[in-house]
Formats: C-alpha cells, structure tokens, sequence
C-alpha cells in the first residue's frame, strides 16, 4: 500500500497502526491529551464569531464561476431556483460558504466531509438492509477537509430556515444552539465507543421515537416516515416513464429530461462500467451494465440546488 495516497486526518494522531497490523494505533488517552491541546491553537471560543472581511470575494462573480462546466440551457433554472428565497440560495451556495470558511480558524482535523451538510440533505433513508434511519445524503462535494465547515454549513441552514419558517429571532437561535450542543454530546458519546460501535452506529425510527421527548415530535416523526416508506423507485418510475413495445421508455421534458446522443450514451456507459469496478462483487451483479435513457437534471428535483446541478446524471432505475 502506497502511504503516499493516504488520507491523513490529523498528523500528531495518525500513527503507522492505520497502516499496518503490526503497529499499535495510539492509545485512546494520548488522542484524548492532542485533542485538548488543539484547544491551545484553537480556541472553541473562535470557532463561533464571523465577519465580513473587506477583501471578500462577490458573491454573484461566485456564483458565475461555479457555471463553468454546467448546461447554458439550465443556469437560468438553477438561478430562478436559488432567488426563491434566502434558504434555497443558502442551498446552492456551497461554494461561497467555503471559500468564507477556508478563512476561518479551524483545528486541523480534516475527515472526509460531507461538503454540503445543510438541514435539506438530512432526512430518511433505507439502509443496506431496508430498514429506514435518519441521516445525511448528497456527498457529490464530498472531499477531505475541516469538520468545522460541515458543522457550520448545518448550523446555518438551521437558523435561516427557522426564519425562513416565521419563527423569530430568539427561537432560531435557540435551535441552532441545541444543534451544536447535540453534536457534541454525540461525538462525545461516539469517542466513547469500539471502533466496530461507532462504524455500525445508525439511527432508525424506532431509536427516534424512543429517544423523542415531545409528543409532537414523535407525530412528525411517524408522518415523515410514512412519507419516506411510500418513495420507493417502484412509485416513481411511472411518474416520468411510458410503457412502450413491451419495454420502459422515459419521457422526455426539455429543457430537464431529454435523451443522449450516441457519444453521450458511451460515455456514460464507460462512466458506469468504471463505478462497477468500485463494487463489492454482490452489488455489482444487482446492476445491469447498461444505460438505456438519460436525464439531465437538475438537482433541485430531489430537492438540492448545489453543485450537481444542471450536469449529465443518468435516470436511475434503467
């Protein structure tokens, strides 16, 4: 194994035992000891104060640059998406939260982040085994980098979508706070954990509702899971499919849905043939190694508006 290409979260923590079998890791008290004396560099202090410094890049020429690459015929969608309102630019504006972030004080842990951890991209899901959990999607800015920025992005969408929802100031802020202090508790509890307790670690419905404190949460929690079990593939392909010579068709909707041409077609047949290579070999026969149809979309059909938007994604279920 080339150490070269490893991803390293924190220097003064990993140790060759990540590597190697025949290294010890470093203990859990000597990660505990680095991990205080990040505070000595970084303050928690610091990490809650931002202002806008006077060198700071425009916004829009931000947004304009993020259009390299994309479908012309789209940008306009994605931008007519965006100015609805202030939480849905939040939402497509995950690069200018990063670039305000790379400024900021960070303590150096740099895990494999999500990118773009705003509150729209939490919800619920369907595990390997079916069940249904509560957790984070959308990984397409998905890139080593400060945890920090993760937190942040969450804890922002929280406070803009609390207003976004009428609520006032004081009650906004009181969320984002609880946000942050459930964060910490939990990695204070994951820290606490086996390794193999905290990789298998999920919350499902059942662990929601028992953990639930309010009736009214728990009525919303069995409402949205209702809603979760009843989005399945099965329910959606007639949606924008046609049964056509015994076969699925999909139903074009320029300028959103519209079929490939030849050289499209291939080179998204060669993008997928390389992803089944990254597959155990179990989840790799499941998926027939040909594509059919195409969609360019943009994400805001499942809800997002980030960096995704507007490019070539194939129509899933072909």
């Amino acid at each position: 194994m080339d150490e070269r290409n490893q991803h390293v979260v924190l220097t003064s923590a990993d140790s060759r035992g990540f590597v190697s079998l025949r290294q010890p890791a470093t203990p859990r008290p000597e990660r505990y000891a680095i991990g205080r004396s990040l505070r000595q560099r970084v303050p928690r202090s610091a990490l809650g104060s931002w202002s806008v410094p006077e060198s700071r890049a425009d916004p829009v020429q931000q947004i304009i640059a993020t259009h390299q690459g994309r479908l012309d015929r789209l940008i306009p969608i994605r931008i007519g998406r965006m100015i609805a309102s202030p939480y849905a630019f939040l939402r497509g504006a995950a690069a200018i939260m990063a670039e305000d972030f790379a400024h900021l004080p960070s303590t150096g842990i740099t895990p494999v982040i999500c990118g773009d951890a705003h509150l729209g991209n939490f919800g619920f899901y369907a595990s390997p085994e079916r069940d249904l959990v509560f957790d984070l999607n959308d990984f397409d800015e998905a890139h080593p980098g400060a945890w920090e920025w993760d937190l942040r992005r969450l804890v922002t969408s929280v406070w803009v979508a609390g207003r976004q929802n009428g609520s006032p100031e004081n009650a906004c802020e009181e969320a984002a706070a609880r946000c942050v202090a459930a964060y910490r508790e939990h990695m204070a509890y994951l820290a606490e954990q086996p390794l193999l307790a905290r990789s298998y670690e999920r919350l499902d419905v059942d662990r929601l509702q028992t953990t639930a404190t309010r009736g009214t949460l728990r009525k919303e929690i069995k409402r949205a899971a209702k809603r979760a079990r009843r989005r399945t593939s099965d329910r959606a392909l007639p949606r924008f499919t046609q049964q056509r010579d015994g076969t699925r068709r999909i139903v074009e909707e320029p300028p959103l849905i519209t079929r490939p041409d030849p050289a499209q077609a291939n080179q998204i047949a060669e993008a997928l043939d390389s992803y089944l290579q990254t597959l155990p070999p179990h989840w790799a026969r499941a998926h027939p190694g040909r594509v059919q149809h195409h969609r360019h979309r943009s994400q805001g059909r499942r809800g997002g508006l980030g960096g995704s938007a507007c490019l070539h994604r194939p129509l899933p279920g072909q």
